[in-house]
């Protein structure tokens, strides 16, 4: 989050620890939007319990989710109901990954915990012809822009949490199984790097903390 002063920090942290919602699934719908209306399979790196891999779903004829906690797994699968064509795997990224093709291949708020140029070879070498690469990823904030985009993420997060949780603190809190570590690349090092590796992907900051990637493997 962005720098402010440690006392407004404090109750920040306080305030959604008692109203916690998901901003990485926040981003979930716009990800559909970037997709075909059908695919024929796709990957979910990171799939956590599987939320956007069940949504994956009703795009692809199947979808395979993968995640480095056996845990979260487990959580994925009793969640997932029969006959929704999502199968999970514990496998570490990027060497673990199955070896595809895949329409499609998303990734949400995991490739920083992965080395970087790594995770989008592999990436890249998964995607079929034609396919799409989406990624929502997290960034070092360094930049005045990075700060700005920041502290305007503030309100609507706050805005966010009450409508969420409707004003009121969560009955239970939410626990996390997966490992997290912050990010350490700044967006200009991401956009640099990542246009290395993806000739043409698509760049763009978002508030809530979070940037995104689009790229399209061409055709051969």
């Amino acid at each position: 989050m962005t720098s402010l002063p440690r006392r407004v920090l404090r109750a920040l942290e306080r305030f959604h620890a008692a109203r916690p919602w998901d901003h990485n699934a926040h981003f979930h719908r716009w990800i559909l939007r970037q997709l075909p209306r059908r695919v024929g399979s796709a990957l979910d790196v990171g799939c956590g319990s599987g939320d956007l891999a069940r949504l994956l779903a009703g795009r692809a004829e199947r979808v395979h989710g993968v995640d480095a906690d056996p845990a979260i797994i487990a959580l994925a699968r009793e969640l997932t109901p029969t006959g929704v064509p999502v199968t999970y795997t514990v496998a570490e990224a990027p060497a673990g990954l199955p070896a595809g093709p895949y329409d499609v291949i998303t990734c949400v708020a995991v490739v920083h915990h992965l080395p970087f140029t790594q995770a989008l070879q592999a990436f890249r070498d998964r995607l079929a012809p034609g396919g799409t690469l989406v990624i929502v990823g997290v960034s070092l904030e360094r930049t005045p822009v990075d700060h700005l985009l920041g502290v305007a993420s503030i309100p609507l997060n706050i805005l966010m949490a009450l409508l969420k949780n409707r004003g009121r603190p969560a009955s239970r809190p939410v626990s996390m199984t997966a490992r997290t570590r912050p990010a350490d690349m700044p967006f200009p090092e991401i956009v640099r790097e990542a246009r290395t590796v993806l000739p043409g992907a698509r760049l763009r900051r978002r508030l809530l903390w979070r940037h995104t990637l689009v790229w399209h493997h061409p055709r051969r």
